[in-house]
């Protein structure tokens, strides 16, 4: 079935002209299992500029956390280049790619990964013994509107809030790039949308480039870029004339 277009107001354009923060050039990927081939991404070339909100938008299978993984180098392409600013991560080790996670991205996943012995600061707090630059944990917790509750264990917080957590502690390193996996694909819609505020006003506020990965085809209406993948290639690339914000959107 073919999906809706992400909005109304969308119209196809090349890449945003600027500083470029991801090259991949003719990314493919394939798992081998026995003789069983099975091909995730395909020929996949994409820029995403420094300071964008890009939402990355496909089906289960399209490829979406194929093409995460590889950004945020917990993989390899099997064929093609990637270039993060200046550093080549195809091809890199896996010392160099455990070091390009810690400096620079920053993970939000659909599900929380929060220590449930720990409190909401001492979960944030964790991080910044491995960043080079973090900020205070509580500066992260107040950014994310948790201040009241940075003392509460895991079990004491909703979903949303303990999805807040976990952008918290994403951002507490100060990393170049959030990239959010299914970021609200547990929360009901109106949680959702908060925790898309908070996603959207770390990019704007701190300059923090964004990529959501997602099947929600509405959120792309946020996003100044869409990426559709379909069967492990890009389909389409449309830039929003009009974005539109995460209080607006409805799925």
């Amino acid at each position: 079935m073919t999906e809706p277009d992400p909005t109304p107001t969308a119209q196809t354009l090349t890449p945003t002209p600027g500083p470029t923060l991801f090259s991949a050039r003719n990314l493919s990927k394939v798992y081998r299992t026995g003789e069983v081939e099975v091909v995730a991404l395909r020929d996949v070339s994409l820029d995403i500029g420094r300071g964008e909100f890009v939402v990355l938008l496909g089906a289960s299978g399209s490829g979406k956390s194929t093409l995460l993984n590889i950004l945020g180098g917990l993989d390899l392409p099997t064929t093609g280049a990637l270039r993060f600013g200046d550093h080549v991560l195809t091809g890199a080790s896996e010392s160099e790619l455990t070091r390009y996670r810690r400096e620079h991205v920053g993970f939000v996943f659909q599900f929380y990964n929060l220590i449930p012995s720990l409190t909401v600061r001492e979960n944030v707090a964790l991080v910044t013994d491995i960043a080079t630059d973090p900020m205070e944990a509580d500066e992260a917790i107040d950014r994310v509107g948790l201040t009241p509750r940075r003392d509460h264990f895991p079990a004491q917080l909703s979903g949303g809030e303990q999805q807040r957590v976990a952008i918290a502690r994403a951002i507490v390193k100060r990393p170049e790039v959030l990239l959010c996996d299914e970021p609200t694909g547990a929360l009901d819609v109106q949680t959702g949308r908060l925790v898309l505020e908070v996603i959207e006003r770390i990019n704007r506020e701190l300059g923090t480039t964004g990529v959501v990965f997602t099947h929600t085809a509405a959120i792309a209406g946020m996003a100044d870029r869409v990426i559709r993948l379909r069967d492990g290639a890009i389909q389409s690339t449309l830039r929003n004339a009009h974005k539109i914000t995460p209080a607006e959107l409805h799925w």
